[in-house]
């Protein structure tokens, strides 16, 4: 059991430095501007300090942490060139603080305000 929570822990830390890697890569030039968009969007929703569901919504809300974060590092990893991948983890090694996302937290926020107006102009037709 202290083994599975060990290897849990090490991935833990393995994505947060990913993360951050990726964070680097969408500002670096050599980064190919697919990896770059792909790894700007994950980098800038993993570093939101808004989800897109929120965690209080039983199973729903952890999705996004448990899942959807994940593969987006995982695809975002991929589309970066090994060797600059490799770069980029050891600057995100090197750096003791986490930047945070505003420009995320304002996309998220703006979805979360669109879907409300949708849903009010919706009800305002349906009721009204």
């Amino acid at each position: 059991m202290r083994g599975l929570l060990e290897k849990a822990k090490a991935w833990a830390r393995a994505l947060k430095r990913d993360i951050l890697a990726l964070w680097i890569a969408a500002r670096d030039p050599r980064t190919p501007w697919h990896a770059k968009a792909v790894a700007g969007v994950v980098a800038a929703y993993a570093l939101s300090p808004i989800d897109l569901i929120p965690d209080f919504i039983p199973v729903l809300g952890y999705l996004d942490d448990l899942v959807i974060v994940p593969l987006g590092i995982a695809l975002a990893v991929r589309l970066v060139p090994p060797v600059l991948m490799a770069a980029y983890r050891e600057k995100a090694a090197l750096r003791e603080s986490r930047p945070r996302s505003l420009a995320g937290a304002a996309a998220i926020a703006a979805l979360w305000l669109l879907a409300i107006a949708a849903s009010v102009f919706w009800m305002y037709r349906i009721l009204g």
